[in-house]
């Protein structure tokens, strides 16, 4: 009979210590919506080329109990020669129970896995609207969380400078 090498069992020792990590989609649901027509009818007699900006935002708050509501916000504007065709604001939350992470690892994880669950729904509700709205369908392009998460982690340290005591160079 053979014996675990040691690193093994201090493997197993940390990860009896640890609790163990839990992560469930408790509900989703859309919590704000808002169209907007500001042309109204006129905006449908002119010829459609129509420039787009798309804006998210996410907020998240701790409910207790291991629960997160994390609220993902698409804002689509759409003009027609400079003036606003439309404009589609959707707020899709999600409410997630998560136990066992701390630290960067919980802030990773409610700023790239939980919008990255909400956003097809967001998309969908967008698209839905603008359809009814007599438009023509929008499909937006998937975003990838975790590219932003790591662009605004690094942005942060830069502007965090240097701490007490360190030079910069």
């Amino acid at each position: 009979m053979s014996e675990a090498p040691a690193d093994t069992d201090a493997l197993v020792a940390s990860e009896a210590k640890s609790p163990p990590v839990q992560f469930a989609i408790e509900r989703i649901y859309l919590k704000d919506i808002s169209f907007e027509v500001p042309m109204g009818f006129a905006g449908f007699t002119k010829q459609w080329k129509p420039q787009v900006n798309q804006d998210i935002a996410t907020k998240t708050n701790k409910l207790g109990g291991g629960l997160y509501e994390v609220v993902l916000r698409v804002t689509v504007e759409v003009k027609e020669q400079e003036k606003i065709a439309y404009l589609a604001e959707v707020e899709q939350a999600g409410v997630f129970k998560i136990d066992g992470l701390e630290g960067m690892q919980l802030t990773q994880l409610l700023n790239t896995h939980c919008p990255n669950i909400l956003f097809p729904y967001a998309r969908e509700v967008i698209d839905n609207l603008v359809t009814k709205g007599s438009f023509p369908a929008l499909h937006l392009p998937p975003i990838s969380f975790d590219a932003l998460f790591q662009k605004a982690v690094t942005e942060a340290r830069k502007n965090a400078g240097p701490k007490a005591g360190e030079k910069s160079h």
